[in-house]
């Protein structure tokens, strides 16, 4: 007897799995209670150049007939189609299923899990978010027995090693990026990652499982960091921030607040020090308080090591008895649009420099119930000065509607810049 897997996708993670099996078998097979057998790789072009370790009597083009005689399908193809067919197809034939496919679970996550649970088969995800980094598995299981308040975290990694390089080596965004790209931490098409299509999905995946409600990529507002220039990471690094891409989930009293976008980060939050391509995740919780989850969030090892947990997780259920946590949308809470968030922003303006324009500017941001904690300013020559304002947390509506009447009156030149800040 054996615990039969197989393996669909042949790529950078799915070779790191297969390698790791093959290499620490006799030690999966003691955790899991039997023999983890690879029993074949499914690949849409068995001609395709393959990493030497990879053994080709197992490749294969029916992936169909694979999946029949498999106890556990592990999804490395990655996209929606075909990846959404074949999970379909083995939850129908009664295989576990574990997948890294963050974009997937993020459209289509509520089909799956409801044909897994009418199947009564287990799905597993650890590698859809954060690569190694555990995050999936604290909010599924170790913090059952507490209220989650917030998630918040760093989790793509090729922005952070973008922002980073900014920061440290005070290149451009574009030099940056073509950095990233040459080193492999960026796509050809970078698109997905740096205009935050990635991380949207991922903290999506997150939010559903902390808030125990249905959330999709569709919910999460997203900006990415295109815009962010040398300027900016300079600016915010004298004031005493770093500029991250924050992905953002938080318990507010009306339901959940949701976003990824360039945050400034106080230099003594634990994710203002998340460095290169590293991916970290800060927890609250009402009992356990402040948790964070910190690792390399991509790569080969890094995400087969998740696979791989959960592979032997499903396997040892599948041996012994026992079920992977279901889907929980028991709480079904409502989704905040983006303009019903609560904040801190920083705002910079280029003002009039005369008399009594401080106390109208602080006066039109009260009126929209907008407090100010910080304010500085700069003079740029007779007539101009620089304002920068920083706000108390406030309801992102009323300081677009404190923006709107600040930008008629005759004492403002133009609002420069806009950007939320975490931790104040």
């Amino acid at each position: 007897m054996s615990v039969k897997i197989a393996l669909l996708g042949c790529g950078t993670v799915g070779t790191a799995v297969a390698t790791m099996l093959q290499e620490q078998g006799k030690d999966f097979a003691q955790r899991a209670g039997d023999t983890l057998e690879l029993i074949g790789i499914g690949v849409r072009d068995l001609a395709a150049p393959r990493d030497p370790a990879i053994d080709r009597a197992l490749l294969t083009d029916d992936i169909d007939g694979l999946m029949n005689g498999a106890d556990i399908v592990i999804e490395l193809i990655g996209g929606i189609e075909p990846a959404r067919t074949y999970v379909l197809q083995a939850i129908a034939g009664g295989s576990t299923v574990v997948t890294g496919n963050k974009a997937l679970l993020a459209a289509h996550g509520p089909e799956i899990y409801e044909a897994a649970a009418q199947a009564n088969v287990d799905v597993y995800y650890e590698a859809a978010v954060a690569g190694a980094v555990p995050v999936v598995y604290g909010l599924r299981e170790s913090l059952a027995g507490d209220r989650v308040e917030s998630v918040l975290g760093i989790v793509n990694g090729t922005t952070n090693f973008i922002l980073d390089e900014m920061e440290t080596a005070g290149l451009s965004f574009d030099e940056a990026l073509a950095k990233a790209q040459e080193l492999g931490f960026a796509e050809a098409d970078p698109t997905a990652d740096v205009d935050g299509h990635d991380a949207a999905a991922k903290i999506a995946i997150l939010a559903s499982l902390a808030f125990h409600t249905r959330v999709s990529i569709d919910d999460v507002p997203m900006t990415g960091i295109r815009a962010i220039t040398s300027d900016d990471i300079a600016a915010a690094a004298k004031d005493g921030y770093a500029i991250k891409l924050l992905a953002i989930a938080r318990r507010q009293e009306a339901g959940i607040e949701l976003s990824v976008e360039p945050t400034l980060v106080p230099r003594d939050h634990p994710l203002a020090s998340v460095r290169g391509s590293f991916n970290s995740v800060v927890i609250e919780a009402a009992g356990a308080g402040r948790l964070m989850f910190y690792g390399r969030g991509a790569g080969g090892a890094p995400t087969a090591s998740a696979v791989l947990s959960d592979v032997v997780a499903g396997a040892s259920h599948r041996v012994y008895g026992g079920r992977a946590p279901r889907e929980l949308t028991y709480a079904d809470l409502p989704i905040l649009a983006p303009e019903e968030s609560i904040s801190s922003y920083r705002i910079d303006f280029s003002i009039e420099d005369r008399t009594g324009v401080l106390t109208r500017l602080a006066g039109a941001l009260a009126e929209r119930g907008v407090s100010i904690a910080a304010m500085s300013q700069i003079r740029e020559d007779n007539n101009s000065a620089r304002l920068t304002v920083t706000t108390h947390a406030a309801r992102t509506a009323d300081v677009n509607a404190a923006l709107e009447d600040i930008t008629s009156a005759d004492y403002v030149v133009d609002v420069l810049h806009v950007m939320r800040v975490e931790g104040n």
